[in-house]
């Protein structure tokens, strides 16, 4: 017999942690389940044989597996945040799931979890330190002259974004430690529709950095409870996990062994509603940038800005019909036009033109789907830099072809 297809869905937000497989025809259904459909109308519209027991069977799956509002759903929403307000601190997700990776790699098969939390922390750093090496070996300027205000650093993953982490974390070893680092990520799967902050510290396999209490408080104070209403958001978010291992294992930690406090912020996109919140109801970008600048302003210490951010997202994988892999005509000017796009739009960034990258990306509709532009206004916006100096830029592509992804190491005086 021949191989069936099956579809597996499963929660992007990562609140659920079930999938169920069905048929790939419910691709066609899926869209019609918003709530506002009866199970016969959503037969009726459908048609092509699908009747009210195979939909209420796929109805009872998914409320099952929590992949739809509902108690089901509420229950489990309810236990995560229980346990999310429980801890001062955020424990590792993808960052403990790579250092458990290369340990697996030196031991094999057989790796005990005793193993990976012996020896993680010394595979990180080791890996870290390699990549480093790698990645500045040729470069001219291995290293800041002093701390900058702020830099951008990519949230891909570590495998394909190695070369852009190294080149900016690489080079702060040796530049006067911060007193915080205040990390602007990118919302990817939560609820939230404007600025998220959250109110606590980031644990990575190296350590834990707490998080700085005063940048909190004045937060609150100038932005209200509100900005921190979707602090779960942060709970499976990697764009802010990512960058803690090279703040603990590149900044060092004070003489007491304490790393740098820590404080994140989950950015939304500019373009959607001019910067406001997607719905209206949430912190607009606006009176962020404007509260963070009175806070580094008023409180005393040095602080270092990270934008966490990746550029293009590109390919059969994100929705286009044009592979991107090989030496074909078509697949090679796909590839360029992503380039000249990113270069167009870093160019505004390197001139301290926010205003212009948010009109611009709404004018073209953000055509390769840049997924950090709120984080990378926001950094401006803040900081308002004298000099912004590119790195590094490079795209990583999987071997079929099917997606790329691109960012850049950038530097803000």
């Amino acid at each position: 017999m021949g191989e069936q297809q099956v579809l597996g869905l499963a929660d992007a937000r990562q609140i659920s942690s079930k999938v169920v497989f069905t048929m790939p025809a419910a691709q066609l259904i899926l869209p019609l389940m918003d709530g506002n459909r009866s199970v016969d109308e959503i037969v009726s519209q459908i048609g092509r044989g699908l009747t009210p027991p195979v939909l209420e069977q796929l109805i009872a799956q998914l409320d099952d597996a929590g992949l739809l509002f509902g108690p089901t759903f509420d229950a489990m929403l309810e236990v995560l945040h229980k346990e999310f307000d429980s801890s001062p601190v955020l424990p590792p997700a993808s960052t403990a799931a790579f250092a458990d990776a290369i340990v697996n790699q030196e031991f094999g098969e057989g790796t005990t979890d005793e193993q990976r939390a012996e020896h993680g922390p010394r595979k990180l750093r080791e890996m870290m330190d390699l990549w480093v090496s790698k990645a500045l070996e040729s470069a001219p300027n291995p290293s800041f002259d002093e701390l900058p205000r702020a830099v951008v650093v990519p949230h891909v993953d570590y495998g394909r974004g190695w070369v852009n982490y190294a080149n900016v974390w690489g080079r702060m070893r040796v530049v006067d430690r911060p007193d915080r680092v205040i990390v602007l990520g990118t919302n990817h799967f939560g609820l939230g529709t404007g600025i998220a902050a959250c109110d606590k510290g980031y644990q990575s396999p190296l350590g834990t950095c707490p998080v700085d209490e005063q940048v909190i408080a004045h937060l609150r104070k100038r932005l209200g409870d509100k900005v921190f209403e979707h602090r779960f958001d942060h709970e499976r978010e990697h764009s802010i996990e990512l960058q803690i291992p090279w703040i603990q294992h590149c900044l060092g930690a004070d003489d007491a062994g304490n790393f740098c406090k820590v404080v994140g912020v989950l950015v939304h996109d500019p373009t959607v509603n001019n910067g406001e919140s997607y719905d209206g109801s949430g912190v607009a970008l606006e009176p962020f940038i404007e509260a963070m600048k009175e806070i580094l302003a008023e409180i005393p210490g040095k602080t270092l800005i990270v934008s966490s951010a990746d550029l293009s997202h590109v390919g059969p994988a994100f929705g286009d019909q044009q592979k991107l892999g090989g030496d074909e005509a078509e697949a090679a000017a796909f590839r360029n036009r992503v380039f000249q796009h990113d270069r167009e739009m870093l160019e505004l960034v390197r001139q301290n033109k926010p205003q212009d990258l948010v009109a611009a990306m709404a004018w073209q509709q953000n055509p390769t789907r840049w997924c950090s532009t709120g984080n990378i206004v926001a950094t401006l916006g803040i900081v308002n830099p004298s000099k912004v100096d590119v790195l590094h830029y490079a795209a990583a592509m999987d071997p079929q072809g099917l997606g790329m992804v691109s960012s850049v190491a950038m530097s803000m005086a």
